[in-house]
């Protein structure tokens, strides 16, 4: 395993950003246009609907068949305290549609009134063509691949209205199928992405693109702040050429983009109570992304901070094999001082061109990036280096390593915490330009409504992206909503 993570999150800055105080009523006299948002509890049924545009890959990508006017705010809508979507209008007159305002991705779609075999459509407004004066035909096919599914259907030509300001001739797409069966519980029609270009599928520009190139905003700067109290009459708002200065105190952080795919910025350390996780030492990417409901990065790590959080995981007898057989030569080899990463290689459950070899006794092929004896060797060095870096006693560290094998997150990501003990969790601080971040139990975790009863999951879940944009530092995270203020 290499030295270094990418870190994928829903917008890390929120969580501080949340904790600020806001009226219900917002003054609009600062010729800001707002719009309200809604907000329902959230419940174990409706999680994974708000959680679709995240999954074990990057979104968005797919392929094809001197005057200005003051910042535009859009008021959202906060759904189950894990989605944000606010309103637009596509057409003239303009037809109404709800959003989600995606950074991870780059294209707008919105369902199509020629969606017929979809039944997420018959749950949605639906664009109609025919009742557009400004709508211009397109026609080019278009599939937009999303982690956990994707939408298809054919690219077409309208003015789009977001707050107070029109954006003329955007291409969008007309959605008709939409794969996830997911969308119908949704509570938003579509996605528009705020992404770059590079990443926007037949290359079309995105909404912010032509709002600069069309002189409607004065700085090219898209904000967000999402409340998380949801007694709040206001869910949180995105401003596209400003920033709300009622919803932070103190001075912004700002870090260079590092890829213009994505808005990925560089990551330093991530701490558990002050401890290093050993995710980002020496520096990692990270990519932030309002569209993704939770912090998601690489198993490695993110069973680290389950585990210290008390999050209720799943035993992985392959990974206590592993321990069993190999743990004292991975042991000898690490206080010898090999490197973490050339451990496995050099035992031979992992071959040095990177494919995978049959060593622990599991069924294997050449070249499978899942091969589990591997997989679970590289994350045992890296958690025993991380343990030998704190001098830890040799038995602690392998109670440790075995702990962690006995709560690995859970694939669907639902991993419960104690609610009654939050205020005894760790903070866990993420090192973003020169300062750290941190977020407290209250920031990450979820609650979530069962059966008339609250219980609440941990915000982290697994995340591992393959080569090659993975893994960038051997792995890569997402910062979700939970953190956020772009």
């Amino acid at each position: 395993m290499t030295a270094k993570y990418l870190l994928v999150a829903n917008c890390l800055i929120w969580a501080w950003a949340c904790c600020l105080a806001l009226d219900d009523i917002l003054d609009s006299s600062d010729g800001l246009v707002r719009i309200g948002l809604k907000k329902k509890p959230l419940d174990l049924a409706r999680l994974h609907a708000a959680r679709i545009t995240r999954g074990n890959g990057f979104r968005g990508m797919g392929k094809v068949g001197d005057n200005y006017p003051k910042a535009n705010t859009i008021y959202l809508k906060n759904y189950m305290d894990s989605q944000y979507y606010g309103e637009i209008g596509i057409g003239s007159p303009p037809q109404t549609f709800s959003v989600v305002f995606d950074t991870g991705s780059s294209n707008l779609w919105v369902p199509s009134s020629k969606c017929y075999f979809s039944l997420a459509c018959y749950f949605h407004a639906r664009y109609r063509a025919v009742l557009s004066r400004t709508y211009s035909k397109n026609g080019r096919h278009c599939k937009i691949n999303y982690g956990a599914g994707s939408v298809s259907g054919f690219f077409s030509q309208d003015h789009v209205q977001i707050g107070e300001i029109i954006i003329k001739n955007q291409v969008f797409a007309e959605a008709t199928k939409e794969g996830l069966f997911a969308f119908a519980l949704a509570q938003f029609d579509g996605i528009l992405g705020l992404g770059f270009q590079n990443a926007s599928v037949g290359k079309v520009a995105p909404v912010w693109y032509n709002m600069v190139q069309q002189g409607l905003v004065s700085m090219e700067i898209v904000s967000f702040w999402l409340n998380r109290d949801t007694k709040a009459k206001i869910g949180g708002e995105v401003i596209f050429g400003g920033v709300d200065w009622r919803h932070f105190m103190g001075d912004h952080t700002f870090v260079p983009i590092t890829r213009k795919d994505y808005w990925q910025i560089e990551l330093g350390d991530i701490l558990i109570g002050g401890s290093s996780t050993g995710l980002c030492e020496g520096g990692c990417a990270a990519i932030v992304d309002t569209g993704t409901s939770m912090i998601a990065g690489p198993t490695a790590v993110v069973t680290q901070i389950n585990h210290a959080i008390g999050a209720e995981g799943i035993v992985s007898f392959n990974c206590k094999n592993v321990v069993n057989k190999y743990g004292q030569l991975i042991w000898q080899f690490l206080v010898s001082g090999f490197q973490p990463e050339n451990v496995c290689s050099d035992i031979g459950l992992c071959s040095y061109n990177g494919t995978k070899n049959a060593s622990a006794g599991e069924e294997t092929e050449a070249g499978n990036a899942d091969n589990a004896a591997c997989t679970f060797c590289e994350m045992i060095a890296f958690w025993i280096q991380v343990q030998l870096k704190e001098h830890k006693a040799k038995d602690n560290v392998f109670k440790y390593v075995n702990e962690l094998c006995e709560n690995l997150p859970n694939p669907g990501g639902k991993d419960f915490v104690n609610c009654d003990a939050l205020s005894t969790m760790p903070v866990i601080s993420f090192a973003i330009g020169d300062k750290y971040f941190p977020l407290t139990a209250e920031q990450y975790t979820l609650k979530v409504e069962v059966n008339c009863t609250t219980v609440c999951l941990s915000g982290f879940t697994a995340l591992d992206v393959p080569r090659p944009d993975g893994p960038l530092c051997s792995g890569r995270c997402v910062l979700g909503s939970i953190p956020h203020n772009l």
